[in-house]
């Protein structure tokens, strides 16, 4: 009799548990039917739901539930992305979006030549995942300001210092073809000398001297001729960062005209989620509540 009624115990348990999975792939499924998106992000996520955009405390556990459509999020994903897009066009209108895979997206910053591949755009939670060194470039550009300075000032300073004394070794290059044969000439005579054996120390240290001369003056010659190379990479180098530097201001430029600074533009980031379902409230029809 016992065990009959452990059974009995056993068979209710797991019926209800397979009543809740049926109750919430219902849900969902009404949901998508009905384009009702907030629900469907509620959903996927009730302790996040409820944290951020019903602001309200809960006793509950992390939705297991959920579980049972994590392997077709690529299709949720591609689902949703239609309304949360349209959104994210007004609020950040220099955001360009490519499906490169069901579901996933990456995030290009304008719509102007060389634009940057800024990032991925994760559509099941409302959030952007931004490459980070394009995001510090951005990040750093704008502190900069301050000083008066592009992200890559220093940089092109640095690389036109090093052009500039290339072409000093270029321009002197007549210089020091006479002073090549003046030491040649001092070489010469230093080689005739016929000096006593206490001079003779005198004389070799005369020589090495005029030889490590000539050797510096023939290292000097050798980096002429590679100065024109040298100098061309140079211009390449700093056409590429002045094109960077360029990039960011039209990017520095959008985000002011959008959000006036950086620290707004952040501001929104961190708020996408709950800013964006509350905006779908509205367009909701009704809250319906599954527990796990």
């Amino acid at each position: 009799m016992e065990n009959q009624e452990q059974q009995a115990n056993a068979a209710d348990a797991l019926t209800q548990v397979i009543a809740n999975k049926l109750d919430y792939l219902s849900t969902m499924q009404a949901a998508v039917q009905h384009g009702d998106d907030r629900k469907i992000y509620e959903l996927l996520d009730q302790v996040r739901y409820y944290q951020e955009v019903k602001k309200t405390r809960t006793n509950r556990s992390v939705n297991h539930l959920a579980e049972l459509v994590d392997n077709i999020h690529p299709q949720i994903s591609h689902y949703l992305s239609d309304n949360l897009i349209d959104y994210l066009g007004h609020i950040y209108p220099f955001f360009y979006y490519e499906e490169f895979t069901t579901g996933m997206f990456h995030i290009y910053f304008g719509n102007w030549w060389d634009r940057r591949l800024f990032g991925d755009l994760d559509v099941i939670n409302v959030r952007f995942e931004f490459d980070k060194t394009e995001y510090q470039k951005l990040r750093d550009s704008f502190a900069l300001e301050s000083q008066n300075q592009r992200l890559n000032t220093s940089k092109i300073e640095a690389i036109s210092a090093e052009s500039e004394k290339l072409q000093e070794l270029v321009n002197a290059q007549p210089k020091r073809d006479n002073q090549k044969t003046q030491l040649r000439e001092q070489l010469k005579e230093n080689s005739g000398k016929s000096s006593m054996p206490w001079e003779s120390g005198k004389v070799k240290t005369e020589r090495q001297e005029i030889i490590d001369q000539l050797t510096q003056l023939a290292d000097e010659d050798e980096k002429a001729l590679n100065a024109h190379k040298l100098i061309k990479e140079n211009d390449d180098k700093i056409l590429v960062l002045s094109k960077e530097d360029t990039i960011l201001n039209y990017e520095k430029q959008s985000i002011r005209e959008a959000f006036d600074d950086f620290e707004h533009f952040e501001a929104h980031n961190a708020s996408l989620y709950a800013d964006y379902l509350n905006s779908l409230l509205g367009k909701s029809e009704g809250e319906v509540t599954v527990d796990d």
